[in-house]
């Protein structure tokens, strides 16, 4: 069993937020999560669980502070995990700019120097996190994910590469095509290297191509005045696309809002409640 070192413990309505370390063994070295257990959970019943996956610069602290979702995990009985978004320590390759290393792990495993030992984002999202929250917390293997602009493109690909692992994904302003925008080719190139061919593994405009299942839930919001629309956020160009094969895909276009955490608590409801949905049938 995994060893747990809980650091934080809230009660939050009528449920428990809590926070843990833990050594990964894919990413060798201490990583941070956050799960929010609903009240359900403390009189034994066990609950399908919600991925989020942040944005560039976060840890597991900013949306669980700022986007007012567990009220809503409360209501519908889901339990919420929030990971970090990179391995962190003095030991682990870090970057000047805040689109590169610590804060910035992009949800890839890397292959290159210096960044291949610790920063191996997919396989602790996909595989390690949900046996370690599968074998310590109250709950069941149901399991969907959902997140923002670069945890957005997490979700995403994450969803797409394994549709039979997850029953709907969403996204708020995500990196859809990070083969083809500046945030998307930077990290790729530092993280995979020059050949174009290993990006497409973790490109969800062309992974579309590569998921049989065409009835995987898709919901997309996107600010309008949001300042990296359109230039690093192509939403349009994904649901098109994923229209045009035959997914269940949705985009709302949100006038007025911008990039910000004050986009995604005006519709996380929507969104905790479409995977809702899907999670409890």
């Amino acid at each position: 069993m995994d060893k747990l070192t809980q650091i934080n413990h809230y009660k939050m309505f009528d449920g428990h937020h809590e926070r843990y370390q833990h050594f990964s063994d894919a990413s060798q070295c201490t990583m941070t999560f956050a799960i929010y257990l609903p009240p359900a959970t403390l009189h034994g019943k066990k609950v399908p669980v919600l991925y989020w996956l942040s944005g560039l610069t976060c840890t597991d602290e900013n949306f669980a502070t700022k986007a007012h979702a567990q009220q809503f995990a409360s209501q519908h009985g889901i339990a919420l995990v929030m990971p970090d978004t990179s391995p962190r320590g003095d030991g682990v390759a870090d970057d000047d700019a805040y689109d590169l290393g610590q804060g910035a792990g992009f949800y890839v495993n890397a292959t290159q120097e210096p960044w291949a030992k610790h920063y191996q984002m997919y396989d602790y999202v996909v595989h390690e996190l949900p046996k370690i929250i599968e074998s310590h917390f109250p709950v069941t293997n149901e399991r969907a994910i959902f997140g923002h602009s670069m945890g957005g493109h997490g979700a995403l690909q994450i969803a797409l590469k394994n549709s039979h692992r997850y029953k709907s994904v969403s996204a708020f302003a995500p990196i859809v095509n990070p083969s083809d925008t500046p945030w998307g080719k930077k990290a790729f190139s530092a993280y995979l290297g020059s050949d174009a061919a290993t990006w497409s593994e973790y490109d969800s405009l062309q992974l579309l191509d590569k998921c049989t299942r065409k009835d995987l839930p898709i919901l997309i919001d996107q600010g309008l005045a949001d300042s990296f629309y359109p230039e690093q956020l192509q939403p349009e160009k994904f649901t098109q696309k994923a229209n045009e094969l035959g997914f269940d895909a949705t985009l709302h276009l949100r006038s007025g809002y911008d990039h910000s955490y004050y986009f995604i608590a005006s519709f996380i409801r929507e969104h905790i409640e479409f995977h809702a949905k899907t999670l409890k049938g």
